[in-house]
């Protein structure tokens, strides 16, 4: 009888395999490889929804429009960008040690293949569709740049360098860091720098705007 009661209560219907957060990063990485491929106007939700193994009826439970989808790819490029980061371990670094790190981490995500891709698309396809120009600013150049400019005062705080201006400094040296290359990579000059590389010039990076403002 006991039996027979627990086998009542048991929900019916087809129990879920996966939470909601990993629904969203099977789906994210689905439609990044669509935008990667197809670019933004001709990637199919239906396609990324069949590739990610769920419903498009689910999928839009989680992203209700492309906007929502494409500005969470780009998001997860960001959270990769912390992760490398490695926050503790950041927090405890000497000055230069801890610049090198942030534009070591800021060079992996900036010149990697994917994102200059995204940046071709984004800037093949923000006439026509302003809302993916709005989420890589907000989502990639914002918060990256918030990021780097927040390490950068409280070096600042701490007496370890002089900077006027942290904002405009930042800007500065994500500039030297990355423009060059990743404008060469975006016109198809030359290919994405390789990690030696990126390695390189970060160190170089760091020993140009050290000279400049560490005391």
């Amino acid at each position: 009888m006991v039996q027979n009661q627990q086998i009542e209560r048991r929900p019916r219907g087809r129990p879920q395999l996966r939470c909601d957060d990993d629904t969203k990063s099977v789906i994210i990485e689905a439609a990044n490889t669509q935008f990667h491929e197809n670019g933004y106007a001709a990637a199919s939700i239906a396609t990324i929804a069949q590739e990610a193994g769920v419903s498009t009826k689910t999928l839009y439970r989680l992203f209700p429009t492309k906007a929502h989808l494409f500005a969470s790819t780009i998001s997860e490029r960001i959270v990769g960008f912390l992760l490398a980061l490695d926050p503790p371990t950041l927090a405890v670094a000497d000055l230069r040690d801890g610049l090198e790190r942030i534009l070591m981490a800021y060079g992996m995500l900036s010149l990697s293949e994917d994102t200059v891709t995204i940046m071709r698309l984004v800037i093949g396809e923000s006439d026509r569709f302003p809302e993916i120009a709005t989420s890589f600013y907000e989502q990639a150049i914002l918060r990256t740049n918030a990021l780097m400019e927040d390490w950068l005062r409280r070096q600042v705080d701490r007496g370890l360098i002089v900077l006027e201006d942290p904002h405009l400094a930042c800007g500065m040296l994500r500039g030297m860091m990355a423009m060059e290359p990743q404008r060469a990579a975006i016109l198809r000059q030359e290919p994405p720098p390789k990690i030696e590389a990126i390695a390189a010039r970060a160190k170089m990076c760091a020993d140009l705007f050290l000279k400049g403002c560490a005391l």
